[in-house]
């Protein structure tokens, strides 16, 4: 038998066995690619030193609690305003020098890539309210081109803020100087389902950090819709 006739009497099965390998390919990449739910994380999930003591240990049904603070305008802010939304949380203060200004430009990036997506929004709590007035955070806001729609920087009462920080978004730690309500805010960005829970924290200084909140964004639209 020719080289030639022995290939041609395997033509077939060598068509068949090429488009069964491709249909096996196909499926174990699509498995190993499935969506998967993100986390919901709870306070027992997270370092100490960002939760206050009297929640440590909890490991189930934390969710952001009911607020109400001011923000650039003026205008009162409310859980209400965030009412079936995902957003991305932060808190900072307008006169730092140091993580501040790369996080802020973070979140500039991210509210361009959401300005189109009604379902997504941004906040950020100011750690020094008393410094942080609604015309320090206006003047801040146009600076930095947060778009008020997308975007609420607040100030307020400086006990709620804390008790947010510590309680809720589980974000800031204590100053270590015995001073009440006073906090060290950290890199973090927080992820919050239409819940009202937390599904990610972020590094809001990395830029592969602000990949992955926008990827685990479409991943929580992506179950919601299910």
């Amino acid at each position: 038998m020719s080289f030639l006739s022995f290939f041609k009497g395997y033509k077939n099965f060598g068509i068949f066995f090429l488009v069964l390998s491709i249909i096996i390919l196909t499926i174990i990449y699509n498995v190993l690619n499935v969506k998967q739910p993100l986390p919901i994380y709870q306070p027992g999930m997270v370092s100490e030193e960002l939760v206050d003591s009297t929640i440590q240990h909890q490991l189930k049904y934390h969710k952001i609690a009911d607020f109400s603070l001011t923000n650039q305008n003026g205008k009162t802010i409310t859980q209400n305003d965030y009412k079936d939304k995902i957003y991305v949380a932060d808190f900072f203060f307008t006169t730092c020098q140091t993580i501040c200004p790369i996080m802020t430009d973070n979140m500039v990036q991210i509210q361009e890539e959401i300005m189109k997506d009604d379902d997504v929004m941004l906040l950020s709590h100011s750690v020094t309210p008393k410094i942080d007035s609604v015309a320090q955070l206006k003047k801040y806001a146009k600076a930095k081109g947060v778009i008020d729609k997308k975007w609420n920087l607040v100030t307020g009462d400086k006990k709620q803020i804390y008790a947010l920080a510590r309680k809720s978004y589980l974000a800031v730690k204590t100053d270590g100087n015995g001073d009440e309500y006073d906090m060290i805010h950290t890199e973090n960005f927080m992820l919050i389902d239409k819940k009202r829970q937390i599904r990610g924290f972020y590094d809001g200084t990395k830029p592969e950090d602000i990949e992955r909140i926008l990827e685990d964004i479409e991943t929580l639209k992506y179950f919601d819709e299910e």
